[in-house]
């Protein structure tokens, strides 16, 4: 996990425009050109594609329209197969077809929605009715995309922090045991920091709890740029936290953990209140395949009680 992204408000998604990105797969180069023209017109991105191979290629780019208007008669790969390939493939997001053709049986039509298709065109078609249609496509897509956003966010609400943007407890002990096991499986080290703001009760009782919340999320934000890309940081409950540190020994570990003391003590922390010189102590441990994930994090934790009655603004390595 990017340690770094996880102070993201929200995670950050493509979004559908007014205007949906969309691609045009037709054969006939005339009329291929007259959509291009239109689409155009009404302010759309527009891809265009000869062929239904060509296309296939533009749908495998990172990121690929999201309305296709595709033509059913093509060489090579024919409407009705793309329409087949894409809904097939269940890695990329809902695109929304419209199918075009000369064809107007009803078993025709049966054919191209079991196919895939969203809507269908019989050529010669209306402009307007094009255009309108076209609207509802871009309406379905708006609507994907707020449903997808919506899960994401409450999914990143359910694993982070609402102060700090952090991991939350559960997250972050549940990346501590996956990583742990990793680390049993591949045997190569990892490390477990546990890290306590020092006297961070005086801040609440003498500023009060905003000034206390300005230091917790400025505490966050110095962490992340602290610890590598990789590692993972979470609020473990009240002013402490926990730093997960793959591939870590002792040695690699103990210099993060000095980087994330001096980071936190380097510059006073503005609270709007006053400016608040502040340390933190630090306990860690290497994640020993023979100690189960409480037997870490008690060992992290003793520790940590170490560096306190050591005189706090410590790291303290057992």
């Amino acid at each position: 996990m990017n340690v770094h992204a996880s102070l993201a408000a929200q995670p950050s998604l493509s979004c559908t425009s007014e205007t949906a990105r969309i691609l045009v797969a037709e054969d006939d180069p005339m009329f291929r050109r007259l959509l291009e023209g239109w689409l155009k017109q009404w302010g759309h991105d527009v891809t265009v594609a000869n062929n239904g191979a060509v296309a296939w290629a533009i749908l495998q780019r990172e990121q690929p329209p999201d309305l296709l208007i595709l033509d059913w008669m093509m060489p090579g790969i024919d409407g009705l197969e793309l329409c087949r390939r894409i809904r097939a493939d269940r890695r990329s997001a809902y695109r929304y077809i419209l199918l075009i053709t000369a064809k107007d049986a009803r078993q025709d039509l049966v054919s191209g929605f079991e196919a895939g298709a969203d809507d269908y065109l019989t050529k010669p078609f209306d402009r307007d009715e094009l255009r309108a249609r076209l609207r509802v496509g871009e309406r379905i897509l708006k609507l994907q995309d707020d449903l997808i956003r919506a899960r994401d966010r409450l999914q990143f609400q359910a694993t982070h922090d609402a102060l700090t943007g952090l991991l939350n407890r559960g997250a972050i002990l549940e990346t501590f045991s996956r990583e742990q096991e990793r680390s049993r499986r591949t045997r190569v080290p990892m490390a477990v920091l546990m890290l306590d703001l020092d006297h961070f009760k005086r801040i609440n009782d003498t500023l009060g709890h905003l000034a206390g919340d300005a230091v917790l999320k400025e505490t966050a934000t110095r962490l992340t740029h602290a610890v590598r890309s990789y590692d993972s940081v979470g609020r473990y409950g009240g002013e402490e936290f926990l730093v997960v540190l793959p591939g870590c020994d002792s040695n690699q570990a103990l210099r993060i953990a000095e980087r994330i003391r001096c980071a936190i003590a380097q510059r006073p922390i503005d609270t709007h209140e006053a400016q608040l010189e502040f340390t933190v102590s630090i306990g860690l441990t290497l994640a020993s395949s023979e100690h189960s994930a409480n037997e870490v994090l008690a060992i992290a934790d003793a520790a940590l009680y170490q560096a306190k009655n050591s005189g706090r603004d410590r790291t303290i390595i057992l």
